[in-house]
């Protein structure tokens, strides 16, 4: 087995795909998702939302916006329609790039490794604190010099330091050029969408768990917009984000895409 692999304790790609209805975790894993849901009961659909999404998001962007190049950081495990799949049903010839360091997702890379034969996907280890790495690592795939769309779900929440990740994003954009999108998630305690009972279960996730984990104010995460055009409906709960039909339940957790003018 890796080595870097902690079966020890819990680690957010695993619990998340035990939200999700997974099988690639671990006991530890189990316990403590049991333990956030008991802190906070709609966490299952939470993640469910985001990852419905998700799939909203690259549709629109592969079908209407025309994007053909992906860069994916923080996929976390595979699971069903990943977003190469998306994409790729829509332009077979779509190019992604999944970035995430977990070392148990870098062991089911080859899951994700299946692109259309007209198209790329590719994997890179790193870590989202190293944007300049990230960027270097996905111009081997993709041409930077036409539009990206740069997903980002849940994973903003990691970086503690709420400027670090305004430079994370600032990084990361300003190596796209124009048309380029970026597709945000992040969780929240604002309770205009129900997120008060994520405090409860945010605290005993960073006694238990890691990576630890931080909401943000929807004025916050509009800043990790700033400069970029909103597509409608703005900044919302990920669930209300152009929801079919079943999807609109309000979730704690803010989506928004954004484009670069």
């Amino acid at each position: 087995m890796n080595d870097r692999i902690r079966t020890d304790i819990a680690h957010n790609a695993r619990v998340w795909n035990y939200w999700l209805g997974g099988k690639d975790n671990y006991p530890v894993d189990r316990a403590v998702g049991d333990q956030v849901t008991g802190f906070y009961p709609s966490i299952g659909e939470v993640a469910r939302a985001d990852r419905a999404f998700l799939g909203r998001a690259v549709t629109h962007l592969a079908a209407e916006a025309g994007m053909r190049q992906f860069l994916d950081i923080g996929t976390g495990l595979p699971t069903a329609d990943n977003t190469h799949e998306v994409a790729q049903r829509i332009a077979p010839d779509a190019r992604i790039v999944y970035v995430d360091n977990d070392p148990i997702v870098l062991t089911h890379a080859r899951a994700l490794l299946t692109s259309a034969p007209e198209g790329v996907t590719e994997y890179v280890d790193a870590d989202a604190h190293d944007p300049e790495r990230i960027v270097a690592a996905a111009a081997g795939t993709l041409d930077l010099s036409r539009p990206v769309a740069v997903l980002m779900l849940g994973i903003l929440n990691f970086v503690q330091d709420t400027d670090e990740a305004r430079s994370i994003v600032r990084t990361l954009m300003a190596a796209v050029p124009s048309g380029s999108h970026l597709v945000l998630t992040h969780p929240t305690l604002e309770p205009e969408l129900g997120g008060e009972g994520n405090k409860a279960a945010m605290a005993f996730w960073n006694e238990n768990a890691t990576p630890p984990i931080t909401a943000r104010s929807r004025e916050e995460f509009a800043s990790f917009l700033d400069g970029l055009d909103l597509l409608e409906p703005g900044i919302v709960s990920c669930s209300r984000w152009r929801p079919s039909d079943g999807e609109s339940q309000v979730v704690a957790q803010f989506g928004a895409v954004g484009r670069k003018p």
